[in-house]
């Protein structure tokens, strides 16, 4: 039987074997708590016939989990310290694949093509590093990969955003933006004291199911997201405001927006916050009508 790497006594073991020092601008933090692991690996629903994708794997701790119940795992690690030791710890298992590479530079989809031809279904699953979950997120949805879905580790706070409902405090771009692709849910928690060295947060794990197509239909994708944008840039300020101030070179255009709003039954005095995702694209379909010429 293979001693898990994910304990406290193996971990540590492992880190003085090879001399390894957490890097703070790498967003180093290493699960030392199977059961955790086994949890992330049930909520993917990863089976024989699933190729994963893994982002940091540190020393191989979850990858283990995943090359245990997948039929194959592809993981990028920027770290060129970890390479070793990843050799070293996931050595009984041969359907890993270790890709010394930053994921935010890699070609994904390359990658999916040379590894995973074989697999019914490709899951990213991951313990991302905190700060860069939200550019990983969005390039692995906006490069519109072949993915089933996406669950990964991240901070309770991102999570809480990622997930959250229209007319909440966490309700903003970020939600809207990862909900345009997939269906969000956070599927539990998870403290810190199950990592070395100890995040300054708690964390979440957060399942993202791929839509077949975005949520709602759009005329143009890159100017409705300008508008979500927008629309969120001084969270205080009514939607008009906003709005004004980004389409808006003079306050002669403010009228046209008005008129804009009226036209999709948005009342200009509301807040970004308060929109559904629906509504924000019937308002972006109208300005991109209104205003695509003048910009």
């Amino acid at each position: 039987m293979i001693k898990d790497i994910a304990t406290p006594v193996r971990t540590k073991a492992i880190l003085e074997k090879y001399g390894f020092s957490f890097k703070k601008s790498l967003g180093q933090n290493f699960l030392i708590e199977p059961n955790v692991l086994s949890r992330i690996v049930d909520h993917a629903e990863v089976t024989e016939s699933t190729g994963v994708i893994e982002i940091g794997p540190g020393i191989g701790a979850l990858t283990e989990h995943l090359a245990r119940r997948a039929k194959k795992v592809v993981a990028f690690e920027i770290d060129q310290r970890l390479i070793p030791i990843l050799k070293d710890t996931l050595s009984p298992y041969e359907n890993v694949t270790i890709i010394n590479e930053d994921v935010l530079e890699a070609d994904v989809s390359k990658a999916i093509t040379e590894h995973f031809s074989d697999c019914k279904e490709i899951m990213v699953v991951a313990n991302l590093p905190y700060y860069v979950t939200t550019p990983i997120i969005m390039k692995l949805l906006e490069e519109k990969l072949p993915l089933k879905g996406i669950v990964v580790m991240l901070q309770k706070e991102v999570a809480d955003r990622i997930a959250a409902k229209p007319s909440t405090k966490e309700y903003g771009s970020l939600s809207i933006a990862v909900q345009y692709y997939t269906e969000a849910k956070t599927v539990m928690t998870v403290p810190k004291t199950v990592f070395v060295p100890q995040p300054n947060v708690d964390s979440a794990i957060i399942r993202l199911l791929v839509r077949e197509e975005p949520i709602v239909a759009v005329k143009n994708e890159s100017f409705f997201f300008e508008i979500v944008r927008a629309s969120f840039a001084q969270r205080r300020k009514t939607i008009l405001n906003n709005l004004v101030h980004f389409l808006a070179n003079g306050k002669e255009l403010k009228q046209n927006i008005e008129e804009t709003l009226t036209s999709v039954e948005i009342d200009g005095r509301r807040r970004g916050e308060s929109l559904s995702i629906a509504e924000f694209a019937r308002l972006s379909d109208a300005l991109y009508e209104a205003f695509s010429k003048d910009k």
